[in-house]
């Protein structure tokens, strides 16, 4: 993706506003969405127009920018703001770990509503937003050095999407995977659709298709006979939230990845930077899950695939024990779980 495609991006100075482009539309159509209001942010951050904890927590830091009026900010302003964008979603920690940032500039014992205020939170917004990209870069170095060893045209199997278009850098679960293709060894990726709202089929494949990285999408259920058949040699998955035991919470469908990746001795790495980690957790039994509407499972896509009035359950994320997962890859390197 280039500077025009970009998942998100902050226009003109402290008066800007934040552009998104829009993954609700992917993949028939690229449109980037402008929001001006820490409410239009709120509802992008809602509506998943940006998604991806990484990405949502970059989203957010800019999203308390838009409190900025004529060049000046007030602190009231910028801790409604904070407290307003906490709501948008529960269980990406990276939400509130980048909120929890943006609020200590504003009450910082020498903050005061300003200009000076205002330059210094879109500083540390643009800061959160470089930092992410070179923890990406990093995650995916050590990621790549995991599996180096094995041969050209490594078959890895992914879930969700936690590549760009999940973060503000070139991925966290997909970032191995684009820096293995760099170092020339040609991985082959196994997309799981992913769903209900097919983050894989709508976004991975269109994010490696992109970068000419052979890819062959599925579906989810298929995931079990591609592994029995050989093809897959290592799973790559990000994570929303990880417990300080290890468990981590991902995309629905990501714990029976795990137990198939088990089942059939295929290591499974989890990648996400070190901020996605929740050590006021013990263990993810305590992960709250965010349970999304109805419609997107009976009506997804707007087209009704259930009998009206059928009782639905659907949870958004899963949450894998840390006996399952083979290692966690972060920026500052490869921890083992527990």
């Amino acid at each position: 993706m280039n500077e025009t495609t970009a998942t998100l991006r902050w226009e003109g100075g402290v008066d800007g506003h934040l552009m998104l482009l829009d993954q609700t539309r992917l993949p028939l159509d690229v449109v980037e969405v402008p929001c001006r209001t820490v409410e239009e942010a709120w509802d992008a951050i809602k509506r998943l127009v940006v998604r991806g904890a990484p990405a949502i927590g970059v989203a957010a830091a800019y999203g308390v920018c838009l409190s900025i009026k004529n060049g000046e900010a007030a602190v009231y302003d910028v801790v409604e703001a904070c407290r307003y964008l906490a709501t948008s979603r529960p269980t990406a920690v990276n939400l509130f770990w980048a909120l929890s940032r943006m609020r200590r500039v504003a009450e910082a014992p020498t903050a005061t509503s300003g200009p000076a205020l205002a330059e210094a939170l879109l500083a540390e917004a643009r800061a959160i937003h470089d930092e992410d990209r070179e923890m990406c870069a990093a995650m995916g170095r050590h990621g790549a050095d995991l599996v180096a060893d094995l041969p050209e045209g490594v078959g890895i199997l992914t879930h969700c999407n936690a590549g760009a278009l999940a973060t503000g850098g070139d991925g966290s679960g997909l970032s191995p995977v684009f820096e293995l293709a760099r170092r020339g060894k040609r991985p082959r990726v196994w997309v799981d659709e992913t769903r209900p709202l097919l983050q894989g089929a709508r976004l991975t494949a269109w994010e490696l298709m992109q970068r000419g990285i052979d890819c062959t999408l599925i579906c989810d259920s298929m995931a079990a006979h591609v592994m029995r058949a050989g093809k897959v040699q290592a799973i790559f998955v990000g994570a929303d939230r990880i417990a300080a035991n290890g468990d981590a919470a991902n995309k629905i469908g990501t714990y029976g990845v795990a137990v198939l990746a088990e089942a059939h001795g295929i290591p499974l790495y989890v990648v996400a930077p070190t901020s996605t980690i929740d050590m006021t957790l013990a263990t993810g039994a305590e992960i709250p899950i965010e349970e999304r509407a109805a419609e997107e499972v009976t009506e997804g896509f707007g087209r009704r695939t259930a009998p009206a009035g059928v009782r639905v359950y659907n949870p958004a994320f899963d949450v894998t024990p840390y006996r399952l997962i083979k290692a966690i890859i972060t920026e500052r390197g490869v921890f083992k779980p527990k």
